[in-house]
C-alpha cells in the first residue's frame, strides 16, 4: 500500500523541530488549541484509526453497509472535507504536551505502527468495516487512508495557529 499517511506523518515530525515548547503549548484564546494539543490530537486520532484497521484485518464479520455520501467524496478525492469539525468535547479536555520529546516518540510509534499495518491493509477483507460517524462503514484500506485524510486536514489549522504565535511575538 502506498503509504501517504506516513509522509504526513513524517511532515509533522520535521515541523517539529522548529517549535519550542513554550511555542508549543501557547493558546491564543482559552477555546483554541495550542500547536501542542492540536498534535496530541492528530496523534490520538491516528492511533484511533490504526486500531480500527487491526479490528478490520483481524475480522471476519462481513458488513454489508458502506460509506455515507460524505464518506465516499471524502476517500475518492482523498481530501478530508475543508470544514471545521465542532468535537463534542471542549478543547481544554486535549491536554498540552508536557515536552517535545513525548510528542516526538508518540509520531514515532504512529509511523511504526504505519509501517507495520500497511503490510496487511491490502490482503485484508474490504467487507470487514468499522463505522465513522460521519463517513459510514469503512474497511482497513479506508481507515489507512483516512489517517493520512484527517493529519492533512489539521495542516490547515496548523498554518493558523502559526500565524497566531507570529501576531503574538512567539513565532
Amino acid at each position: 500500500m502506498l503509504n501517504n499517511s506516513s509522509a504526513i506523518i513524517e511532515q509533522y515530525m520535521r515541523n517539529l523541530d522548529r517549535y519550542s515548547i513554550e511555542q508549543l503549548r501557547f493558546k491564543c484564546k482559552e477555546n483554541v488549541w495550542s500547536v501542542g494539543q492540536m498534535y496530541n490530537h492528530v496523534i490520538e486520532v491516528a492511533k484511533e484509526y490504526i486500531g480500527h484497521i487491526e479490528t478490520c484485518t483481524k475480522s471476519t464479520y462481513e458488513e454489508p453497509e458502506g460509506k455515507t455520501g460524505d464518506g465516499t467524496k471524502a476517500l475518492t478525492e482523498k481530501e478530508w472535507p475543508n470544514i471545521r469539525v465542532k468535537l463534542e468535547q471542549p478543547p481544554n479536555a486535549t491536554r498540552n504536551p508536557e515536552n517535545k520529546e513525548e510528542i516526538k516518540a508518540s509520531l514515532e510509534q504512529v509511523l511504526e505502527k504505519l509501517a507495520y499495518w500497511a503490510g496487511y491493509v491490502d490482503e485484508a477483507n474490504p467487507a470487514c468495516k468499522v463505522r465513522h460517524g460521519w463517513f459510514g462503514w469503512l474497511n482497513a484500506s479506508d481507515w489507512f487512508e483516512m489517517v493520512g485524510m484527517h493529519s492533512r486536514h489539521h495542516l490547515r489549522q496548523k498554518a493558523m495557529l502559526d500565524e497566531k504565535l507570529a501576531e503574538a511575538g512567539i513565532g
